[in-house]
């Protein structure tokens, strides 16, 4: 639960960033970062689910560039339509989709780093015996 809270900081975190730098205005940056990753774990639920049911998809599971593309487009879209729902601006909307989901794929990267970096410290390196048998 940890890695998911820290990595929902660091999202929250971005959107806002992003919102704020686009926008200059506090309220609109913090509805942005509020709104578009909760909308957007929405998404992932049905995206998920549409790829575990529909059969064509479902065929292409194993196709992990394929499903990541598809995923990029639903994130891509919920950044723009909300973006652009709470600025009115669609050039703010479409660099939002751009920056944002962007930014967010480089933070998780190193996100995943820390997180394998955390766990291979606590898990204790493998006893090898090093003597021979005859």
């Amino acid at each position: 639960m940890k890695k998911t809270l820290t990595f929902a900081a660091l999202h929250f975190t971005i959107a806002f960033s992003v919102a704020y730098v686009l926008t200059g205005d506090i309220l609109i940056g913090s509805l942005i970062a509020m709104i578009e990753p909760s909308v957007n774990t929405v998404a992932f639920y049905f995206h998920e689910k549409a790829w575990a049911k529909v059969p064509a998809l479902k065929a292409r599971q194993w196709m992990t560039k394929l499903k990541t593309a598809s995923f990029a487009t639903v994130h891509f879209s919920v950044a723009f339509t909300v973006v652009y729902l709470l600025t009115g601006d669609a050039f703010v909307g479409g660099v939002m989709a751009m920056l944002e989901p962007s930014l967010n794929t480089v933070a998780y990267y190193f996100h995943e780093k820390v997180w394998v970096r955390k766990s291979s410290a606590k898990t204790p390196a493998p006893q090898f015996c090093l003597h021979h048998h005859a």
